[in-house]
């Protein structure tokens, strides 16, 4: 408590500065800089259900295995593992150097070394219903009721499936699986959320909602790359300025080392239609972009619609040929995202493939020729169709609002906050509606669930429901060669643009802007930030 109140009594530069310095730091001061305008609700891995959570846990936080930037398991606190012949059994190794951030809890102060009965802990905790952790949906259904979670020995944990479940592995990667100790967990309860003890790149020091997070180096973090140990800053402040606007002048003005995002009100200031840097920011920063797991989609409910004609699949059909993505994706986005012609995987997964997927792209003449089959010439007799959104999608849902009047389908905008999308979304009270999923995991399996008829809402939002489709989702999960898994994932796809619960609108790509004196900021499609192996000049 001392140490908050002096850290609170001095500037947040000097207060960095102060924390990171110590004997065994290779350099003093250097300090990662960035800000996260959503907030972050808790620093508890097992709420992290958004950004903002997910990329301070990522700092503060190990689990067992991890993805590297191309999205490929690798080993994190289990050195190895094995799979069982059945597919049902993995058992993992774990480290025998990996040990807490020191709390007060632990002998001498000091952390303790993490042990199987750790990870037995912190999974069950996640499936606990008086913990309500939003992640606890990832082990429904699939682990074993007798001995799920186990502890062979303090280095040797096993995880016992119901039945086979291909993703498992990346599934295992999310920040919600990350290792906690028990003792600082019952002693601080629902207070965890902002005393939080993991093994991570970065300890916590303090964190003043709403206004700024600090985290410090761990000397004693277990990783290294190149014969350096990890990580190579002294340490990480984050800022919580809820205008994108005022954060990009922050970064602009050299406050801030990290920005990325598109928003409209200052797209076209920083890049050209093209999705080139304008002149004016040209050689100022370093940027990059790439695959983003985020499909941006509109939805239609399968069940109880209210507007009978949404009932119809042609004028489903026919609404998915009548928008011009391309025209969303250069005017709107100014081509930073790739218009979604195929399926509902984005591109920059496995599983990926235009040429094995009928996907839809701009053509009147067949949104008139189907409009027309389902009984509806013109649009007459549709009536009015109400869109939900919330205000973030204005421009693009009133974009494809004009696109579809001229083909007289008349959509209604009804602009709702976030929350209450959500909402609606899960009661079906938003028969039509835009939404968006970002990968929990990098498999695509993890969007193909979005369609299976055994799961409501989330993440079924549509409520679609179709038998063959459910038979090969089936298959897929229990499938271990993902080459053969590959091709029930595009049948699995080409059922679902033919049904046409949903409309694809485009594949969104991560874009970032850093300072000049950032070095090894890795990218990747999960848009996960990861600073333990960053340098600063």
């Amino acid at each position: 408590m001392k140490n908050q109140i002096l850290i609170l009594s001095i500037s947040i530069g000097l207060l960095c500065f102060t924390a990171c310095k110590n004997k065994n730091s290779a350099s003093s001061g250097k300090v990662f800089r960035y800000n996260m305008g959503a907030g972050i609700t808790s620093l508890d891995p097992a709420f992290s259900k958004d950004q903002a959570t997910m990329w301070a846990d990522n700092q503060i936080f190990n689990g067992l295995v991890q993805v590297n930037d191309q999205l490929e398991v690798q080993p994190c606190i289990a050195k190895s593992w094995e799979i069982s012949a059945d597919a049902k059994q993995y058992t993992f190794h774990l480290r025998d150097d990996v040990f807490f951030h020191d709390d007060e809890e632990f002998k001498d102060e000091k952390g303790r070394k993490v042990v199987a009965a750790d990870f037995v802990y912190s999974l069950n905790r996640l499936m606990d219903s008086a913990v309500a952790s939003p992640g606890g949906w990832l082990f429904n259904g699939k682990i074993s009721k007798e001995n799920g979670f186990l502890a062979l020995n303090d280095s040797t944990f096993q995880i016992n499936l119901e039945v086979p479940f291909r993703p498992l592995m990346g599934l295992l990667t999310l920040q919600y699986c990350s290792v906690v100790p028990k003792e600082v967990v019952e002693k601080y309860g629902k207070d965890f959320r902002n005393h939080p003890i993991g093994t991570g790149p970065f300890k916590f020091k303090v964190w003043e909602e709403n206004n700024y997070l600090i985290l410090v180096k761990n000397e004693n973090y277990f990783e290294s790359v190149d014969g350096k140990k990890l990580p190579l800053i002294d340490g990480i402040k984050v800022s919580f300025i809820n205008d994108k606007a005022t954060e990009f002048e922050q970064f602009a003005a050299g406050k801030l080392d990290f920005f990325t995002g598109i928003d409209p009100s200052i797209k076209d200031k920083i890049f050209t239609k093209n999705g080139d840097i304008t002149e004016q920011y040209k050689d100022k920063f370093n940027f990059e972009k790439g695959p983003y797991l985020n499909t941006e989609y509109l939805g239609f409910s399968q069940k109880d619609q209210k507007n009978k004609a949404l009932t119809n699949k042609f004028v489903r059909q026919a609404i998915n040929y009548g928008i011009d993505r391309q025209k969303l994706i250069t005017y709107l986005r100014n081509n930073i995202g790739k218009p979604a012609n195929a399926g509902i995987v984005p591109f920059g997964l496995p599983g990926f493939d235009p040429l094995k997927v009928n996907g839809y792209s701009y053509n009147p003449t067949k949104t008139k020729e189907l409009l027309i089959k389902a009984g509806y010439p013109n649009g007459k007799g549709l009536g009015e169709i109400k869109l939900f959104m919330n205000p973030t999608y204005i421009d693009l849902c009133t974009a494809i609002k004009k696109d579809l009047e001229q083909f007289g389908i008349i959509i209604t905008l009804e602009n709702v906050p976030p929350a209450f999308l959500r909402e609606s979304m899960r009661n079906n009270t938003a028969g039509f509606f835009r939404g968006s999923w970002i990968g929990d995991y990098p498999d695509a399996e993890n969007y193909l669930a979005l369609f299976y008829g055994g799961y409501e809402a989330p993440p079924n939002y549509t409520f679609f429901k179709n038998a063959q489709y459910d038979k090969l989702y089936e298959q897929l999960i229990s499938m271990p060669d993902i080459s053969k898994a590959n091709e029930i994932i595009h049948q699995m796809e080409n059922i679902i643009l033919d049904e046409a619960p949903i409309v694809p609108l485009y594949y969104d790509e991560v874009a970032r802007f850093t300072s000049k004196r950032v070095k090894n900021l890795p990218l990747n499609a999960m848009n996960l930030l990861v600073l333990k192996s960053v340098e600063l000049d």
